[in-house]
């Protein structure tokens, strides 16, 4: 079985992310199982999906210690959600803050730093990408979760192939999106 748990702020694409796993899973006649918990992620607030794809699952929900990976589209949500992450798992994270409303209002400087920092002193298998550059080159922000997915594709710890990635792309988003989304997996 594999566990992935996604994770970032409304309007990153975490949602579509977790579908494109879910169905590349599909695909390839694994039974998969996915929740997600959105919340206020219209205001900016936490999206959290747990996808699980294998054989035989009880439940949807990821139990602690057991992700072989997470995918985090902001640093300080990579260590809100690393309890769920087990032994020897992989995270991949975007380098790139998403300064929470309530640091805004008090006048805060978060820059993701200090949680990066956090990642790389316990976190053995740590991939940071740089999202904002990868999505410069695309002329566009909204590949970001294909970013994100790619470089855990690469990794090996996502239990997706690059070329599975790229068969749920074409398969599963509008044609005109595919030139787009095709460059964000070759460039993370």
């Amino acid at each position: 079985m594999n566990n992935i748990l996604l994770c970032g702020v409304g309007g990153q694409g975490t949602v579509l992310a977790s579908k494109l796993i879910a169905f590349a899973a599909m695909e390839k006649g694994e039974d998969v199982r996915t929740s997600e918990t959105i919340g206020m992620s219209q205001r900016g607030g936490c999206v959290v999906s747990h996808v699980r794809a294998g054989r035989d699952i009880a439940s949807p929900m990821l139990p602690k210690g057991s992700a072989d990976v997470i995918i985090a589209f902001e640093p300080a949500e990579a260590v809100r959600n690393i309890a769920y992450l087990k032994k020897g798992g992989t995270v991949v994270v975007n380098k790139k803050a998403v300064k929470p409303v309530t640091a805004s209002l008090i006048g805060s400087a978060y820059d993701g730093s200090e949680a990066i920092g956090y990642l790389k002193e316990n976190v053995e298998d740590l991939r940071v990408i740089d999202g904002d550059d990868i999505c410069e080159k695309c002329g566009s922000a909204k590949v970001l979760n294909i970013a994100l997915l790619a470089a855990a594709a690469k990794s090996g710890a996502l239990g997706m192939t690059v070329e599975e990635l790229k068969s749920a792309i074409v398969k599963r988003i509008p044609e005109r999106f595919h030139e787009i989304n095709l460059r964000a997996v070759e460039l993370a």
